[in-house]
């Protein structure tokens, strides 16, 4: 597919709102990397995973307990790739390139694939995001509809109801379908990705057999196939579901944009930083639980602009950015809690839907 051009000659916005972020970063003489803060909160998400595998394959408690221990392992490995891998990939965990493409690879440790996680999410989904065709984040054809400009099916009317448990298979879904698919093609949807090196095949096949030898063969042999499949399904269901809510609010809410480029000159008509803002939406911002658990996800509009900014710095960035989005007159969505966010999703969902 052609690239999608934005009309940039005068992007005043963006401009005057790089000045203030970088006034903030000379000014407080601190970097824009990631800080103790992220390192500390690295090594206990990180411990805490190894522990809770420990405890259930090799000292695996009571059947009620180990159901217990699995759902906290689904939100622990969710939350290492928000806070740990997400900030590797994007090359903002640390100054240190060889520390940003380990954090990176933790995404490997957990069945992904790094170098397509990066092709598709930094690359597509940044540049395009919420283009159709271009972004296949929104590309969850054919069982979700998430804008008008995709294909309607009678099933779609439920989408309110049933996305709960196709979220719960995206993560099984991800690391046993959709890698090989990326692998296989050369593609990212319609969208040849960079070509990959000998040593990528190797990290790929590698990382995907040592994966499923550590996380099915090893706890079959010690715990048997039916407490294995039983754990193994309930932590890949919940990471699943979390890391698509969390991913989901900030895109497919109510009011967020989607958009289509012209279709001969491939041309969208607006500032690229001017419709990261009008496709994309913060929510629970105030919550610091919240911010800590989703790796300042919650705060998407800045991540968007500010990729290669850690996300430790998010909520004092957030303030130039409402202040400059006030100045130039754009709207800046915002939902006060997690629950209103999950709302606006699923109201969104209906709508499309019907």
């Amino acid at each position: 597919m052609q690239k999608v051009i934005f009309n940039n000659k005068n992007s005043l916005f963006f401009d005057t709102l790089k000045q203030k972020v970088d006034g903030y970063f000379k000014s407080n003489n601190i970097r824009e990397t990631g800080n103790f803060k992220l390192y500390i909160k690295t090594i206990l998400l990180l411990l805490s995973a190894s522990s809770l595998y420990v405890i259930l394959v090799f000292f695996t408690p009571s059947f009620g307990l180990s159901v217990f221990l699995c759902c906290v392992m689904g939100f622990n490995l969710a939350a290492i790739g928000f806070n740990t891998m997400h900030d590797g990939a994007h090359g903002s965990f640390s100054r240190k390139t060889w520390v940003n493409e380990l954090m990176a690879f933790s995404l490997n440790a957990m069945g992904g694939n790094a170098f397509l996680w990066k092709a598709k999410h930094n690359v597509f989904h940044h540049s395009y995001t919420n283009i159709e065709g271009m972004d296949e984040d929104i590309d969850i054809k054919p069982w979700i509809r998430v804008n008008e400009n995709q294909k309607k099916y009678w099933y779609h009317r439920f989408q309110h109801i049933y996305w709960v448990i196709l979220y719960g298979t995206t993560y099984f879904l991800w690391v046993y379908i959709q890698d090989f698919q990326k692998y296989f093609s050369g593609k990212i949807g319609d969208n040849k990705f960079k070509k990959m090196e000998l040593s990528d095949h190797f990290v790929f096949w590698i990382s995907k057999i040592l994966y499923v030898s550590v996380f099915l063969v090893l706890p079959i042999f010690v715990v048997g196939v039916k407490d294995t499949i039983i754990g193994y399904s309930i932590i890949s269901f919940v990471t699943g579901f979390v890391i698509s809510v969390v991913f989901q609010l900030a895109h497919i809410v109510e009011d967020a944009s989607f958009h289509l480029p012209d279709n001969k000159s491939f041309k969208i008509d607006t500032e690229w930083a001017v419709h990261q803002i009008q496709t994309t939406a913060d929510f629970a911002t105030k919550s610091k639980l919240v911010s800590w658990f989703t790796g300042g996800l919650n705060f998407q509009v800045e991540h968007h602009l500010f990729p290669r900014i850690s996300h430790v710095h998010y909520p004092k960035i957030s303030q130039l950015v409402k202040e400059t989005c006030e100045q130039f007159g754009i709207n800046y969505m915002e939902f006060p809690t997690l629950l209103s966010a999950v709302r606006s999703h699923v109201v969104h969902l209906k709508t499309v839907g019907q």
